[in-house]
């Protein structure tokens, strides 16, 4: 077993990919904010509670012809992207708060950077205890 297959690397690397597809979205919203009738979106909310519920049973779908199972949507899709529920609409109809967006990018940018340091240093602490150069 590789380190990076333990458990709360795995949570961390979801975190992570959660992390990424939420600042696409957060960056489609800023650069259609001037976008007529434009809706912005964002994912729903990281728990790590979801991500150990889904790590105790795991089953996995295996095809052996691409027709067999139709894959749509991105990844935000997985992730639980929605539509937000604005109540500042602007007069062509778009709901999207330039300032509230950018809010939001930093934030993310800030919990992205705090999982990848985590998970670097955790990797680094693994590799210190196993006896392998840091």
């Amino acid at each position: 077993m590789a380190m990076g297959d333990l458990p709360i690397f795995a949570a961390l690397k979801d975190r992570m990919q959660w992390h990424q597809t939420r600042q696409t979205l957060l960056a489609e919203n800023v650069a259609n904010a001037e976008t007529p009738g434009y809706r912005g979106r964002d994912l729903a909310p990281y728990t790590f509670d979801q991500e150990l519920e889904g790590a105790r049973v795991s089953v996995a779908t295996q095809t052996t012809s691409p027709r067999h199972i139709s894959v749509g949507g991105s990844r935000a899709d997985a992730f639980g992207a929605r539509e937000l529920n604005n109540f500042e609409v602007m007069p062509r109809g778009n709901g999207v708060t330039l300032e509230e967006e950018m809010m939001k990018v930093t934030t993310n940018q800030m919990d992205y950077q705090a999982a990848t340091t985590l998970y670097s240093r955790s990797m680094r602490l693994l590799r210190i205890a196993l006896g392998k150069s840091a």
